[in-house]
């Protein structure tokens, strides 16, 4: 499967972090989250319908579909793994967030699977 643009995984992902916090899936809501325009929120959102990654009414309510919840939980994982390792390995919070914040995007399944189980063994003996 090809990997979707670094945009949409972020605004899935915001969309499945909003959900998670029970937060309402609106314009503002988004736009503050990402740090982007309401335009720009606005405009993407229509683009993730067309792509039918959510369903938005206009003006209304805006849900994740299927194969949107499963890009925005796939992002979510990556970054939460990541951010989990840099943490740990000594990397501030802070930096740790932007870092994975890109890191997410572009590293591959094969580098991501073994930083993965790094973060496991790494959780595994601290225990």
């Amino acid at each position: 499967m090809e990997r979707t643009s670094r945009a949409i995984e972020d605004y899935l992902e915001a969309l499945l972090m909003l959900e998670d916090k029970g937060s309402p899936l609106e314009i503002t809501e988004i736009s503050l989250l990402l740090k982007v325009s309401k335009p720009a929120a606005t405009q993407m959102m229509d683009e993730l319908k067309d792509l039918g990654y959510i369903s938005k009414e206009k003006y209304g309510a805006i849900s994740l579909n299927p194969s949107g919840r499963k890009i925005a939980g796939e992002t979510l994982h990556r970054h939460m793994v990541l951010k989990s390792l840099l943490t740990e390995i000594g990397v501030s919070e802070e930096i740790a967030e932007e870092d994975c914040c890109h890191i997410e995007h572009v590293i591959s399944k094969e580098s991501f699977s073994a930083l993965e189980k790094l973060q496991l063994n790494l959780k595994n003996t601290d225990k």
